[in-house]
């Protein structure tokens, strides 16, 4: 019994030296950019594995130098309640899961055998501790993880550095992350002169860079560009 004890008290000490090295972390971002982060570092392995070289474009800009139109659409299209939550939007996570639940309902009646699309509820905040610190699969385990950081990112370092560390480390491509990254790519200007319509469009790809790269001019992406331009002057800002 005395060693289960140790063993347990052992584990929760390593886990207590985790939370402490993340908030480490976390608490340097307030004055040092992130040189990389944990979706970068796999994906720069796959890349480099899969094709022998690492096509890479990213260049940090400061909050000022990113357009508002880029930081209100990406607002717009992925948390429109950004500024008003504590970093977990507990409203939308409830719709996203009644939502998969549905889905996944549909999809025993139907005997299919292929697995529902799932739809996120995760916030700005949410998606860049996950992204800067976790892997991609999907545990309990994880996801409470996620939610630990989430809570010391918004505490640590509030909306406005949040949002500025998320647009220079989003991925926008095979090998393309960040605002400036984006636009240079894309249309070949920097990431403070981008129209409304450029950074709607912009928005649009996020849940789905690498897919939307080979599709940057269909239907779907222009339909979808014009729904978040229309909501892009609701979108409030972090000051």
């Amino acid at each position: 019994m005395k060693v289960v004890s140790r063993w347990i008290g052992l584990l929760l000490l390593a886990l207590l030296a985790l939370q402490i090295y993340f908030v480490a972390r976390i608490a340097l971002m307030t004055v040092l950019a992130p040189e990389s982060t944990a979706f970068q570092r796999s994906e720069a392995y796959r890349i480099a594995h899969s094709t022998g070289h690492l096509p890479w474009r990213q260049q940090w800009v400061d909050y000022n130098q990113i357009s508002d139109n880029l930081k209100r659409a990406v607002i717009a299209s992925e948390d429109d309640a950004f500024i008003h939550h504590d970093g977990v939007d507990w409203a939308s996570l409830e719709k996203a899961w009644a939502r998969n639940s549905k889905a996944e309902q549909r999809a025993e009646q139907r005997g299919s055998s292929k697995p529902p699309k799932v739809v996120g509820g995760s916030t700005i905040t949410q998606q860049l501790a996950k992204n800067l610190f976790l892997s991609g699969e999907r545990t309990l385990l994880r996801k409470a993880q996620e939610l630990v950081l989430t809570m010391a990112l918004e505490l640590i370092l509030g909306k406005r550095r949040i949002l500025e560390i998320y647009l220079n480390n989003v991925e926008w491509g095979e090998g393309v992350f960040g605002a400036e990254a984006a636009a240079q790519h894309y249309y070949g200007k920097h990431a403070a002169q981008l129209s409304s319509m450029e950074a709607a469009r912009l928005a649009v790809m996020l849940p789905r860079p690498k897919y939307f790269e080979k599709l940057p001019n269909s239907p779907y992406v222009w339909g979808r560009a014009s729904v978040i331009t229309a909501r892009m002057p609701d979108a409030q800002l972090p000051e």
